[in-house]
């Protein structure tokens, strides 16, 4: 981790990012003490609260108690590896915002921390000032978030159990997969551009190729559309992409 203190945090994007009842609260589930320690240090000198736990068990026990507003979790830990704290927890549905520490060029290690549910990792050796770049964009989408069911005719998205339904049928999604999902299903019948997908799914700091958007929008219509013999997710080439037809 470089140990850079971010210098990114206007006044605005601060305030829009505390609370109204005080700091945001991070817990840190990472067993290399020097590590964790340093976290705690540099969030804590960001604004954040931040809770440090170097043991698996130890950290699923806290992150139950919802009491936090984000964790960073690391794969390899003592007691239970942070794959199983993501998949229980997500299992419990306790859905606080994971970002998962993953190794080096671990392409693997990235794709397993999606499939058990969580929204974002970071490699190792990683900057820090990307990480409060990304607890920053978590919280940003958490909050911004209108947490009424979305509906477009016989799709379902509840943002509060994150869970979506066709025809009452649930459909499991990864978290990528419900953010995309979430993002065109707030704007329905309009063409919603592949740049806004990416900052608001993957975040405006993110720099890896902008076609994994092309990729995820394939993974929904599996499991939205063609199951159920529809078509509402469209590809307006050039364009971007959109649920349902313009008003």
């Amino acid at each position: 981790m470089s140990h850079h203190r971010s210098s990114c945090g206007d006044g605005g994007a601060e305030e829009a990012f505390v609370r109204q009842n005080g700091a945001v609260k991070v817990l840190v589930i990472e067993d290399e003490v020097a590590l964790a320690q340093a976290l705690a240090r540099g969030l804590g000198a960001e604004g954040f609260e931040v809770e440090v736990s170097h043991d698996g068990l130890e950290g699923l026990e806290a992150a139950r108690s919802g009491r936090f507003d984000a964790i960073v979790l690391d794969i390899m830990l003592p007691s239970m590896n942070g794959y199983k704290v993501c998949r229980t927890l997500r299992a419990e549905e306790v859905w606080t915002p994971i970002i998962m520490l993953t190794a080096k060029d671990g392409e693997y290690d990235e794709a397993e921390a999606l499939d058990t549910g969580a929204d974002d990792f970071l490699s190792k050796p990683f900057s820090f000032v990307v990480l409060v770049a990304r607890l920053r964009a978590l919280q940003r989408r958490r909050s911004d978030i209108n947490l009424q069911p979305l509906v477009f005719e016989n799709l379902a998205l509840d943002p509060v159990s994150r869970k979506v339904r066709r025809d009452e049928i649930e459909i499991p999604l990864s978290p990528r997969e419900f953010a995309l999902l979430e993002a065109l299903l707030r704007h329905p019948g309009e063409i919603v551009a592949k740049s806004d997908l990416l900052d608001r799914v993957w975040g405006d700091d993110f720099e890896g190729d902008p076609n994994v958007v092309e990729v995820y929008v394939g993974y929904l219509r599996r499991k939205i559309d063609r199951p159920f013999g529809r078509s509402d997710l469209e590809t307006i080439r050039g364009e971007g992409y959109r649920i349902g037809v313009p008003a």
